[in-house]
Order: structure tokens, then sequence, then C-alpha cells
């Protein structure tokens, strides 16, 4: 887990760059990719996991199935209960991140509130695929409690190095 974690921060570590120090056709490409995570957040709100997987990067698809996905996902998200509000805190492009393919990635953090808890931060990593398309490639929730934190869900853009798609 913690090596989950550190590339989750070096990836936006990376990403901060790239956005502080970006071109501005990048801001294109952000914009694209967060309106994917977005659709694509709608529909694992909706509860149906089965489809949000259906819909991810043939990357995200290769590192889990399909019923894999929807136990961890319900396992997720069941805590949390619906959806309450999301606000968009970054979205970073970046081409390079630790343990996968070079490639298009925009790394989205967003604060959520939830029925069942106030404060959590997810964090969605679309991905550029072949076609052209953005599609999600990660998907990471995390809540705070007083002090500490805990971590649900999985982060597939770093979990696929370990299932030996990589």
């Amino acid at each position: 887990m913690n090596s989950v974690l550190a590339g989750l921060v070096i990836a936006l570590s990376i990403g901060f760059g790239n956005a502080v120090f970006g071109a501005p056709e990048q801001d294109g490409k952000e914009k694209a990719a967060v309106a994917v995570a977005e659709k694509w957040l709608a529909v694992v709100d909706d509860g149906d996991y089965a489809e949000s997987w259906k819909q991810a990067a043939a990357y995200f698809r290769k590192a889990v199935t399909r019923e894999e996905w929807e136990k961890a996902a319900e396992a997720a998200r069941e805590p949390f209960g619906r959806m309450v509000s999301r606000t968009l805190k970054s979205a970073d492009f970046t081409t390079s991140a630790p343990g996968v393919p070079d490639g298009e990635y925009v790394i989205i953090r967003f604060e959520t509130e939830f029925e069942h808890k106030k404060s959590a931060v997810e964090t969605i990593t679309p991905m550029r695929d072949e076609e052209g398309k953005w599609r999600v490639s990660g998907y990471y929730i995390r809540r705070r409690f007083a002090g500490t934190r805990l971590d649900f869900g999985f982060d597939f853009l770093f979990w696929s190095q370990w299932a030996g798609i990589m």
C-alpha cells in the first residue's frame, strides 16, 4: 500500500509541475479528460459498476476483471453513501509516471462530499487510448478521520504493474 501511495505522490508531483509550467494546449487535454472523468464518476455514483468497467480504459480492464471491479467498487463506495457534491481541485497533464508506459495522462483530484462522509478526495486518472479517446485508467478514494486517514479503492494506474500487465 505504501508503494501505491508513493507512486501516486510522485505522479501528482509530476502533474503539478506540468500544470505550473505546461503549455496552453494542455488546457484542452485537461478539460477533455475532466469531462470524461465526470461522466464516468456519474456512472459510478449510480452504482453501475459493470458499466463503469466497460467505459474504462483497456489498461484498466486488463488490470482487473469486471467482477473484481464490481466487488471492489461496491466495497469502497458503500460506506460513503450517495454523493452529495463534488468540486474539481486539480487536473494535471503528464506524459510520464512511475510504473506505467509513457503516454498521455491527466491526474484529476475532486473534493467530494458524501452522505456519510463530508470530506473525501477522489483521484481519477484518465489516459488517452490508441483511438485517441480519453478513458479512465485509475480511481482512488481517500477519506480522513481525526489525525489519520484510511484509503479505499484501487489505483489501477499503478496496480497494473503488480498484476503482471507491465
